[in-house]
């Protein structure tokens, strides 16, 4: 009965772990913008003067139809990012015709990154008032192979243009709003191994001289048109792979496994061996 009660304790234990980590996943995901934080009111025409969101907030800029908007989020180790994009289309008597709108995700490498679900591209007929975009993308890994083209943590940009729309309507006066909602995607994502640091190219305060990643800077730029895309990092830092909840199903996996070897071993000892006193006559 001893060892019964153990085992009992034991599994209860386990199991209020596993529902705290399932807890902690869940509420890991950032907080939506609508919390009030706003981001940058400006969007980058090119990688090179993307404006930098600050993890949580959402960005707006007015722009004109047909301008090419660049913005950059930071992500980390196993998040799962969805990028939304909502504009505000030009009024109806001013457009000539439909408009197709798309947002493009590239990470630090410039690599665009492919959306598993979400509505990448959509047609704008000329009754709609504004279009929404979206983009999810696979987590992020710590490290992954040369030849992949997996997401790594680093900076992330956000491309949003018309991609097809009159000529007529280049140049009218849309809004533009952006955010990147971010989530855990848990421990069974996590891949032995990290980056020794994040993608994240520097940029220098647009003095001319070289940046970080080796590239010169361009020169005559504003010093607001030159912020560097690695000011931006997660509120607690790069975690760079250091922890997963996959340690916590190790450890509890272990902790199983030895409470099923004490078990067996008692179910297949039974009551001991039988007693050598010889029954009285």
């Amino acid at each position: 009965m001893r060892i019964i009660r153990t085992l009992a304790a034991a599994a209860l234990a386990c199991a209020a772990l596993f529902a705290g980590t399932g807890g902690a996943a869940a509420d890991s995901a950032s907080p939506d913008a609508e919390d009030g934080k706003s981001g940058p009111t400006r969007a980058g025409t090119g990688f090179r003067d993307a404006a930098a969101v600050p993890p949580g907030r959402s960005a707006t800029a007015n722009a004109s139809s047909g301008d090419y908007l660049y913005w950059v989020f930071p992500l980390d180790t196993g998040q799962r990012a969805t990028f939304k994009a909502e504009v505000e289309l030009p009024e109806q008597s001013a457009r000539h015709g439909d408009s197709t709108w798309r947002i493009d995700v590239y990470d630090g490498l410039r690599r665009r990154q492919p959306c598993m679900y979400g509505m990448q591209s959509r047609v704008a007929t000329g009754d709609t008032a504004s279009v929404e975009l979206s983009c999810t993308l696979r987590p992020v890994r710590s490290l992954t192979d040369p030849w992949s083209a997996h997401p790594l943590p680093g900076s992330y940009y956000l491309r949003l243009t018309a991609v097809d729309a009159p000529e007529k309507d280049l140049g009218l006066p849309i809004r533009a709003k952006v955010e990147a909602v971010t989530k855990d995607a848990g421990g069974a994502h996590a891949v032995d191994g990290s980056l020794s640091t994040p993608l994240t190219p520097g940029v220098s305060a647009g003095d001319g001289r070289t940046a970080e990643n080796g590239e010169d800077t361009e020169e005559g730029a504003s010093p607001g048109a030159q912020q560097a895309p690695a000011a931006v990092e997660p509120e607690d830092g790069w975690s760079s792979g250091r922890w997963s909840d996959r340690w916590i199903w190790t450890v509890a996996g272990g902790i199983l496994a030895a409470l099923g070897t004490l078990a067996g071993y008692a179910l297949a000892r039974g009551a001991g061996r039988p007693s050598r006193t010889p029954p009285r006559a």
